[in-house]
């Protein structure tokens, strides 16, 4: 009986240990050992089936837990990503608000600045043009009261000085347009000039016959 135990075992180890074509010679020798021999070998077969299924559901319920933990930590990991998520959403909705008012503030430093430098241009542009108005302005006063000789070095002053600066303006071409041509305008200065001295001739002959 003790003999046959560990000779018992030695199948069954036999028997895990090798392919399932070559297990029958195996069993054979089972049943060709003393009488009863092969229901003791079954009680041994199924003390050790029993054996492998404590192993089996030890293994499975070890797994289980660590499953069972992987799912826990798996929630946790889900609704701390959902409070990640949250954030994000929040803090994007709060960078495209602070952006668009960053934008709006950027424009308005842009709108700025092309107003000032056009406000710029215009101040540079009427400096430039005012002493041009201002000798028109004189030339036509100067003509006005017949300061012939006045105007006449008015008038080339404008010509050769001021109009040239502001050519491109369309005022310009219109003072330049309305200005007396030089023939006509010197043929007033003489004809005024002629009118003086004839004048001036007649007060000094009607002095010299009294």
């Amino acid at each position: 009986m003790a003999e046959s135990l560990p000779e018992h075992e030695r199948i069954l180890q036999e028997i895990e240990s090798t392919e399932t074509a070559c297990v029958g010679p195996t069993l054979r020798s089972v049943y060709d050992d003393q009488p009863n021999a092969h229901q003791k070998f079954m009680e041994k077969v199924d003390a050790c089936i029993r054996n492998h299924d404590k192993e089996i559901e030890k293994m499975c319920n070890f797994h289980h837990q660590g499953f069972v933990d992987a799912i826990t930590e798996l929630l946790k990991v889900r609704a701390d990503a959902e409070k990640l998520k949250v954030q994000v959403t929040d803090t994007n909705r709060r960078l495209q608000e602070a952006g668009k008012e960053v934008r709006a503030q950027t424009e308005e430093v842009i709108q700025s600045r092309l107003q000032q430098r056009n406000i710029m241009t215009v101040v540079e542009k009427l400096q430039l043009c005012l002493p041009v108005l201002e000798m028109y302005s004189k030339l036509k006063e100067q003509m006005n009261v017949r300061r012939y000789y006045s105007a006449l070095k008015t008038m080339e002053q404008l010509e050769n000085i001021y109009f040239p600066r502001v050519s491109q303006y369309r005022f310009c071409q219109i003072m330049m347009r309305n200005l007396p041509k030089l023939p006509a305008f010197l043929h007033i200065c003489f004809h005024h000039m002629f009118n003086c001295t004839a004048s001036l001739s007649y007060c000094i002959q009607s002095f010299e016959s009294c």
